[in-house]
């Protein structure tokens, strides 16, 4: 991800910082600086003090969301999810997971694993606080004491935030492996994500009667979310059965490295086709695309070669493997096509375009 900066790994899970992080880091650190106490520094002198435990309370809430993310990423590795990356985003974490275990009694757990667990910091923070504050009755207490409060009021808001059945937060995922055991999964998706709509709707009229643009704008998110993930997990099902030797194109029409751009746009106005393998021979070379040749200034395009504008690291799939898989890898990736290679050997390809065209077929 282009947009995003690596920071560390814990567990093997790369950590990322999203740049709509670093953007709200210093919002939050602002807000505890002017908020009064107990939910802020407002107040405490010198300045400098004040903003730098200001932006240590923003650093430890959002390491509380690593946290929370870290939760759910142990129990989905406990069933054999893959990780790929968990990234910290504008409005809290997200972990990149290959797929959402489909037994309800392993999503439920790994969708609840979050929230219990900042609710557990909270709690603790809740209680070192009450301790140091006890230590030292009848005085005015260290304001770093407030960063415990601070974390243990925003952690158990977490918390119970992401319980609410408003699918995909947590609690919808939870709704959905209740509904999952009394119904089929996509039947399931479509009952939680309807269950979640409609949080994200009073949330948003909520929002917009107290004057908080925050709800609208996290609604808008709840909403957008539940349709991706209701229209992804009925992809998911209706692809899963098919394999990609059943729908991929078999006769690959290829070009040549060393064909001219030129003649490449010629070609492609000819085959209409957007993408095609470069091979030299039986070997495959590279994959080039029509968004490869615009590159190209138009005056140089005589000149220059495929070779030199296609695209050498080819992402490639067996033809056994599951079509809902390719749908995955293909979005994930956001690549127009895959080929297929059997023992070495470019046997098809198989384009975004084809996979809607069965989604669609299958629908109807």
């Amino acid at each position: 991800m282009k947009s995003s900066l690596k920071i560390g790994s814990v567990m093997g899970i790369p950590i990322r910082l999203h740049i709509t992080f670093l953007l709200i880091l210093p919002i939050f650190a602002y807000v505890f600086a002017i908020n009064p106490q107990p939910f802020g520094f407002g107040g405490v002198e010198p300045p400098i003090t004040k903003y730098l435990l200001s932006f240590l309370a923003a650093i430890l809430l959002f390491a509380s969301v690593i946290v929370h993310e870290l939760a759910h990423s142990y129990m989905a590795m406990r069933y054999g999810v893959k990780i790929e990356s968990i990234t910290l985003f504008l409005f809290g974490g997200v972990s990149a997971m290959e797929e959402i275990p489909r037994k309800p009694g392993q999503e439920a757990k790994m969708a609840s694993a979050g929230p219990l667990t900042s609710l557990a910091i909270g709690f603790i923070c809740l209680y070192i606080y009450g301790n140091l504050i006890s230590l030292i009755p009848g005085l005015s207490p260290n304001p770093a004491y407030l960063i415990f409060w601070i974390l243990g009021v925003m952690n158990l808001v977490l918390g119970i935030f992401n319980l609410l059945p408003a699918f995909p937060m947590d609690g919808g995922r939870v709704l959905r492996a209740f509904y999952a055991r009394r119904m089929s999964y996509v039947k399931a998706t479509q009952s939680a994500a309807a269950v979640g709509k409609f949080f994200a709707i009073l949330m948003a009229i909520f929002g917009i009667l107290v004057g908080n643009l925050w709800f609208p704008l996290i609604a808008l998110f709840i909403y957008v979310g539940a349709s991706e993930e209701e229209r992804s997990t009925q992809a998911e099902v209706t692809l899963e059965n098919i394999l990609v030797r059943d729908i991929m194109t078999k006769n690959v029409v290829s070009v040549s490295p060393s064909m001219s751009v030129e003649d490449l746009v010629h070609f492609m106005f000819e085959k209409k086709h957007m993408g095609y393998p470069v091979m030299e021979g039986n070997n495959l070379k590279g994959i080039v695309t029509f968004t490869d040749l615009q590159r190209v200034p138009y005056l140089e395009r005589s000149v220059v070669h495929v070779s030199d504008i296609m695209t050498k690291d080819v992402i490639s799939v067996p033809p056994d493997a599951r079509a809902s898989d390719v749908l995955k890898l293909v979005s994930s990736k956001n690549i127009g096509r895959v080929m297929v290679v059997d023992n070495g050997s470019v046997v098809g390809i198989l384009s975004r375009t084809d996979l809607v065209r069965v989604l669609r077929l299958r629908s109807e």
